[in-house]
């Protein structure tokens, strides 16, 4: 891995800005929308190898506006084109930042779960001579079995 042990904290004020950037993030894109599977399914899908057939589209419509219906509003159009342009390079930074927090998430939490595992032997070992232990011992080993039962995802998921 190319990282080390991650060391960090958030406060309950990083906590309120952050949250408070991810307000201000949706106040300046009010028209986002939720769709539904059915609609994304029904939907014209415009990926990185459309994007030059819809620019030159566009170009043919703003050049030939006569030959259009006059109920074919180019301007929309053109707005249309424009807004899914910046949307694309918002969609870019928001998944480089999903990715690295999704890693970190994910480093953390096998740090955590490699400091579980050490203190759970640490606790069955000095169950055998420590009063009080034995239960606790018993407590960590039943959640341990329960997570190596489970199919992988779900173990993550736990």
């Amino acid at each position: 891995m190319s990282y080390q042990n991650i060391t960090g904290s958030l406060s309950p004020g990083d906590i309120q800005e952050i949250k408070a950037a991810f307000a201000t993030i949706e106040a300046k894109l009010p028209f986002l929308i939720t769709l539904s599977a059915e609609e994304r399914r029904n939907l014209f899908k415009m990926g990185d190898k459309r994007l030059a057939f819809v620019n030159t589209s566009l170009i043919a419509a703003q050049s030939n506006r006569d030959i259009l219906p006059a109920s074919f509003d180019v301007d929309e159009f053109l707005r249309d084109y424009q807004l899914v342009s910046t949307l694309t390079e918002v969609l870019i930074g928001l998944r480089q930042l999903t990715e690295q927090v999704d890693d970190t998430v994910m480093a953390i939490g096998s740090e955590a779960m490699g400091s579980s595992l050490t203190v759970y032997d640490y606790v069955k070992t000095a169950a055998k001579k420590t009063p009080g232990l034995k239960t606790l011992a018993q407590q960590l080993g039943e959640r341990f079995k329960a997570i190596r039962s489970k199919p992988a995802k779900a173990a993550v998921d736990s």
